[in-house]
């Protein structure tokens, strides 16, 4: 694997930090705190999680924000950017290299929240086919917001930059299906927000269905920012 060493120097920069340890605390505390507490899943006597999957989309807006703003603008800041790019690497080396290790990050929350719908099993006559269909729609949504995060950092010029731009790339991205119920728009741009919305594809992950239409896009939109975010590299290059 061409883009080993770059996976494994950007999963030591994570744990090397509190990045990580924040992220994912963050994002397990919130999601249970919601589901058992705010949605009072105890008492609503139904052997469904899709109350805690709904609520990852808005997770999603500060987490990966938190994963993706140093990738590109932390190397820049510091210059090893140019360093790297001089390297015997391709320029979709790098980019990959870096989107793996932060999936891998991605794959390991998701890994930790997998005792919650364990413990709760017993509860109820839960169906694993929309557990593992939410699951699924979780990483995809993940996937494509990482990959969003990386193009991003690769214009900014340090951390917090990344991040701020980053989340509201992401709040607009994600809720753009929500402005059709605060303004009567044609029909026609009513549809072109609700393709574009990563919430809207997401619905039917957190229903438990797998449409392939859903994960066509996602799968589109990740490739489409990881392509874009190395042509970004590849003009810084020969600047």
């Amino acid at each position: 694997m061409s883009f080993g060493p770059v996976v494994r120097k950007e999963i030591r920069s994570y744990f090397n930090s509190s990045i990580a340890y924040i992220v994912t605390l963050f994002f397990l505390l919130f999601g249970s705190l919601w589901f058992l507490y705010l949605q009072r899943f105890l008492y609503q006597n139904v052997a469904s999680m899709q109350g805690y999957f709904s609520i990852v989309p808005i997770i999603y807006i500060l987490t990966l924000p938190a994963v993706t703003m140093r990738t590109w603008a932390e190397e820049r800041r510091r210059g090893t950017d140019e360093i790297l790019l001089t390297l015997p690497f391709k320029e979709w080396e790098l980019v990959v290299g870096k989107f793996v290790a932060s999936f891998l990050l991605l794959l390991l929350i998701a890994a930790l929240t997998v005792p919650l719908p364990l413990t709760l099993l017993p509860l109820g006559d839960f169906q694993s086919g929309p557990i593992l269909g939410e699951y699924l729609g979780m990483i995809l949504l993940g996937a494509a917001g990482l990959a969003m995060g990386q193009f991003v950092s690769a214009f900014a010029v340090n951390q917090i930059t990344a991040f701020i731009l980053s989340v509201v790339g992401l709040l607009i991205i994600t809720l753009a299906d929500q402005v059709n119920a605060l303004v009567n728009l044609p029909g026609w741009l009513s549809g072109v927000l609700n393709y574009l919305s990563f919430r809207f594809h997401f619905t039917s992950f957190d229903k438990g269905l797998i449409d392939s239409r859903d994960v066509g896009y996602f799968v589109v939109v990740t490739g489409l920012f990881l392509y874009l975010t190395s042509r970004v590299l590849l003009l810084r290059k020969w600047r």
